[in-house]
């Protein structure tokens, strides 16, 4: 439900911060929303965009305490700890796409999700992916982003799950940073927190772990996949022991 309003208690849930916490960026102007009278109301499709390119963009200890936070939220919903065996299934690897630009690695990342089985509209998909791109880029410093929809219908998606592309040439993807992007984690999911949750770990994953370094140098999509899910139960163990 992409055209939902939130008001400030309920975006405060959503996004895993203390109502204190959104007043003060409504004050500052570096959240977006709306005054209807006397009340400030929030359009759940802008606080989705907002929510992805902060996390995009948190820092080592900030990111991790978001994604406590999250994990802690998806359990509550029944969702398993690990996630990403399930999500990223064999096959939803390619570890040699000829993608030469922005917009064709796109539609190459749309048309390994149509592989998987699991996706029900590659059109809107691919439309939805480029809208996102608009608003700003997912890539990150690093070598790596994230595409994701614009908005997160359930109809788009038989179930949540994400694909993974590593292009024989290095594209320029917009990152912060000027550098060329290197691999791609399209994440397609069903449910909003879900989307935000798992793009806090695979950022958590990049950041507390040499995932990408041995994405990069994997002789095979086998490897990469084996690569991700071993690095999940490594940033998992280092929580569980620092608990």
């Amino acid at each position: 439900m992409p055209f939902r309003l939130l008001d400030l208690d309920g975006v405060a849930n959503y996004l895993h911060l203390t109502p204190a916490d959104i007043e003060q960026r409504v004050k500052n102007r570096e959240i977006p929303f709306e005054k209807r009278g006397d009340r400030i109301v929030f359009h759940k499709r802008d606080i989705d965009a907002w929510a992805s390119q902060r996390i995009l963009g948190l820092p080592g200890q900030r990111l991790a305490d978001y994604h406590q936070k999250s994990t802690r939220h998806a359990q509550k919903m029944l969702t398993p700890e690990i996630i990403l065996p399930e999500m990223l299934r064999s096959g939803a690897v390619a570890s040699a796409m000829t993608s030469k630009t922005r917009a064709s690695v796109l539609r190459d990342l749309v048309a390994l999700a149509e592989k998987t089985g699991n996706l029900a509209d590659s059109k809107a998909l691919l439309a939805s992916l480029e809208a996102r791109e608009e608003l700003c880029s997912t890539a990150v410093p690093g070598g790596f982003a994230l595409p994701h929809p614009r908005s997160h219908e359930p109809y788009l998606f038989e179930t949540s799950f994400i694909v993974v592309g590593r292009p024989v040439q290095e594209i320029h993807f917009g990152a912060p940073d000027g550098q060329p992007t290197h691999l791609f984690f399209l994440l397609c999911c069903q449910d909003d927190r879900l989307h935000l949750h798992t793009l806090a770990r695979l950022c958590l994953l990049a950041l507390k772990t040499k995932v990408l370094d041995q994405l990069r140098d994997a002789p095979d999509a086998g490897t990469m996949r084996h690569a991700i899910i071993a690095a999940e139960q490594e940033i998992l163990a280092d929580r569980k022991t620092v608990s």
